[in-house]
């Protein structure tokens, strides 16, 4: 009898571990946030009441055990004169044991099955959207019929002021970008999730959404929600030095707004266009170029060129030698270090700029000028 009551609270001790986590969410509101939430889209809803159907029959099954046990060991102890019984087995104990949990694995298994196929019923969308994970940002491409796809990176806005601690962090400390992604309300949109280097994973919890971005896979995940709003995530994968630096951020915005935002960003893809074909005076590209360093290479680089992660510019063979190899290390990286291949990252205007800008800044002094038109040929070349 002994040996079966401590096979017993071998089986009950998760569900003990629940009811005692139970306890600890109703001592107080900020204790609670350690549970699931239910978000703002159906989906999410039904994992929520999924997870606490589960969370109740385990609970259930946990007292139910251990209050077995507990009186057990209580109204038959030795020193009120019981002996300890001889049997070794029971039929309708085993057949009891066995058929019970049958009918509650079955009673568990259907509200999950229901939710398992509304999670990964990513047919009719609305629209697509291709997420794309680098160390450590993310790219967003919207799929449009008509062929004029809008495709940006995020960026973290986090100054490094704030993660150096010489500034107090603020309200949304690394959970803020220069880019968020925007969504239309009552919208099914669906993600096509992939990595552009390493292992990345796409998690926005409120959207009830989480899906590993794997290199060379596609994988599907879908979100609907008539609750506008901001909602943050992050990366869910360890995945490099600057994994805990790259949040997501997803705008959720009536019809309306929407429209006017793809407008926006179709007109701002136009003017980079044209701006390709323009030559631009040194002032004008050392502001661009400055303002492209802060947002993709100063964290590696230095806010004064020092180095880092990365290489220093103040001063270095690249960014005071040749100018080809200085565009070619830009353009396409160094396979094996952190420089990441930035030509399919930055437009040719912001790279020639930001290339610019890092011959000339930091004292190099080099007088060096690129234009769009330099970059184009390069790539081209």
């Amino acid at each position: 009898m002994f040996s079966e009551a401590k096979r017993l609270s071998k089986l009950a001790l998760g569900p003990v571990l629940m009811l005692l986590s139970a306890a600890a969410l109703a001592a107080g509101g900020e204790v609670n946030q350690v549970n699931m939430s239910p978000g703002v889209t159906e989906v999410g809803r039904q994992i929520y009441s999924l997870h606490m159907i589960i969370f109740w029959i385990c609970t259930v099954i946990g007292i139910g055990v251990f209050g077995v046990m507990f009186y057990s060991i209580y109204a038959h102890r030795k020193s009120r004169g019981h002996e300890p019984a001889t049997f070794h087995e029971s039929t309708k104990v085993e057949i009891a044991w066995t058929v019970v949990p049958f009918f509650i694995l079955i009673a568990m298994a259907v509200p999950a099955t229901s939710t398992l196929l509304e999670i990964y019923d990513n047919d009719d969308a609305d629209m697509d959207i291709v997420v794309t994970g680098y160390q450590w940002k993310w790219k967003y491409e919207y799929l449009n019929e008509d062929g004029e796809n809008v495709s940006f990176f995020s960026n973290l806005r986090t100054p490094q002021s704030e993660i150096y601690n010489s500034e107090n962090k603020g309200e949304h400390y690394l959970l803020e970008v220069d880019e968020p992604l925007v969504l239309p309300a009552d919208t099914k949109v669906r993600f096509l999730v992939t990595a552009n280097d390493v292992i990345h994973s796409w998690w926005v919890p409120q959207l009830a959404v989480k899906k590993d971005a794997i290199p060379g896979f596609i994988n599907e995940a879908w979100t609907r929600t008539d609750v506008e709003g901001v909602y943050r995530g992050q990366c869910a994968e360890l995945c490099g030095k600057d994994h805990g630096f790259m949040p997501i951020v997803v705008n959720v915005v009536s019809q309306d707004e929407y429209q006017q935002w793809l407008g926006e960003k179709q007109a701002e893809a136009a003017q980079i266009k044209q701006l390709m074909a323009q030559t631009f005076t040194m002032d004008e590209l050392m502001e661009r170029g400055k303002a492209v360093y802060e947002r993709n290479c100063l964290a590696c680089h230095g806010g004064a060129g020092e180095g880092g992660v990365g290489t220093a510019i103040a001063g270095s063979a690249i960014a005071t030698g040749e100018l080809s190899g200085h565009l070619n290390i830009g353009i396409n990286g160094v396979p094996g270090t952190a420089m990441q291949a930035f030509g399919g990252q930055l437009n040719d205007v912001d790279m020639a700029a930001v290339i610019t800008y890092q011959r000339n800044a930091f004292g190099n002094n080099m007088g060096d000028m690129v234009q769009p038109i330099d970059v184009f040929n390069h790539k081209k070349g």
